[in-house]
């Protein structure tokens, strides 16, 4: 005979329902796993972290455009938790009833007549209570989907199309096509390469303006996260994935704020820090505290550069190319052959500092570039300390970062500084370090770092 057709519906209250197969991954997981994304840490790191694959976090991380698709707050501790429907299943097993499952977890009966029967499992054939299959079926069901705004708002989603994607025009309402650009491949947008020519309105911009445009028609309103959640989030939104394109950063995927505070320097310890720099070197009254960085040219060159704070004395370092460079392709991982990897860094250096008396090595400042990874070696060979200014803080090495500018009138951007020999390098730093400055009232850094050596002798 078999069952009826409608049993399903007559014995839960509810339709029958597909088979998901294995019930995925509960929201509250996944609520933690974009609670770990937010604080910066990458998707497999923060998958590790909520006991799910790494493959897993990327994915979710991908499909959701990098941002969180739980817009909502925590459920209340009104609705049942999987805990509790694990509790449930454990006492039901147990042969409990359902008053005695209700005073064990402090609910109303009803509530727990209502879960056991239109949460269970029903592929056997009759109702079978499992927490997984409940809590997938509960969490299935309390989705509420909401149209989007610009979904269902043409004119609005025309208005936010437009100032994004919308062609230029010259002042005279003439359209300008721009460069052509290749189809959209799901990436960032093209390194070093054409970008479509458009209004590019920020999501803020067009939030904004929207209130002035449309003053007194409140359907005429959206919030620029809504727009970014358009744009990211797959499905939730009327506005087609590429117009990412269209924004200034042109990133496939949002990444969070606390991401960029993530320490990507494996290089810097603790006692390498600024802070940890001697207090005599902050108002530059004794000399022999530098400043180091690089310029770079074209085809990965660059040129060292090191000025002492107090006097204003550069010294270039020459940093020629490794043996091999240019032989081959360069081998990920592989050495590093352009001239200032830590190794070949380490070596020039050394070089250039060997002239300059101990007694005015005390330390040396670098920013936190990888070329000087190998500073402990560099120390234990000089006996000079390295320490490394604060991330985006140019203005801690100010006197290195003016040389530089400076320097730039001889190295300028776009060039291969490979070119140039030792020789020439020192005849640069030579005519910087005979040009009076204001600071040292219009002395010459020569003369200036001149007197500290005649002062030390005497």
């Amino acid at each position: 005979m078999g069952r009826p057709s409608d049993w399903v519906r007559e014995v839960t209250g509810r339709a029958p329902m597909r088979s998901p197969g294995h019930p995925g991954h509960q929201r509250v997981v996944e609520r933690a796993f974009w609670d770990e994304i937010a604080r910066g840490d990458l998707p497999t790191e923060c998958a590790v972290a909520v006991g799910v694959s790494p493959v897993a976090g990327t994915r979710w991380f991908r499909d959701a455009g990098g941002m969180s698709p739980y817009s909502w707050s925590t459920p209340s501790g009104r609705f049942l938790s999987f805990a509790e429907r694990e509790e449930i299943a454990l006492l039901r097993a147990q042969g409990k009833g359902v008053r005695q499952i209700a005073a064990v977890l402090g609910r109303s009966p009803s509530t727990i007549s209502r879960e056991l029967r239109r949460n269970a499992a029903t592929r056997g054939g009759k109702l079978d209570y499992r927490a997984s299959v409940a809590q997938w079926k509960a969490e299935l069901f309390a989705r509420r989907p909401k149209a989007a705004k610009l979904a269902t708002n043409p004119r609005l989603r025309d208005y936010v199309q437009q100032r994004l994607a919308g062609q230029i025009t010259s002042s005279d309402g003439v359209a300008v096509a721009g460069p052509r650009t290749g189809a959209w491949t799901g990436r960032n947008k093209p390194h070093r390469g054409d970008r479509r020519w458009v209004q590019a309105w920020s999501p803020q911009q067009i939030s904004k303006r929207l209130e002035i445009d449309y003053p007194d028609d409140p359907s005429m309103r959206i919030s620029h996260e809504a727009i970014y959640q358009a744009l990211y989030i797959e499905g939730r939104g009327a506005l087609e994935r590429e117009l990412i394109l269209c924004l200034r950063t042109g990133r496939s995927l949002r990444m969070p704020r606390a991401r960029s505070k993530r320490v990507a320097w494996a290089h810097v310890s603790a006692h390498t820090l600024l802070s940890k720099r001697p207090p005599e070197a902050d108002d530059r009254s004794v000399p022999g505290h530098w400043e180091g960085d690089l310029i770079i040219g074209t085809a990965r060159s660059a040129i060292g550069t090191v000025v002492e704070r107090s006097t204003r004395y550069a010294v270039l370092v020459h940093l020629p190319r490794e043996q091999g460079w240019g032989a081959a392709a360069p081998v990920k991982n592989g050495p590093a052959l352009s001239g200032y990897g830590a190794e070949s860094m380490n070596k020039a250096l050394s070089a250039a500092m060997k002239p300059v008396p101990l007694s005015l090595l005390k330390s040396l400042t670098w920013d936190r570039g990888k070329e000087m990874s190998g500073h402990a070696v560099f120390t234990s060979e000089t006996e000079i300390p390295v320490y490394f200014a604060d991330p985006h803080s140019p203005w801690q090495r100010g006197t290195n970062e003016n040389t530089n500018g400076l320097l730039r009138q001889y190295f300028p951007k776009g060039t291969d500084l490979s070119r140039w020999s030792p020789d020439e390098l020192s005849a640069v730093a030579h005519t910087l370090n005979n040009r009076p400055r204001k600071v040292l009232g219009w002395r010459t850094p020569a003369e200036a770092m001149t007197e500290h050596l005649q002062s030390l002798q005497q």
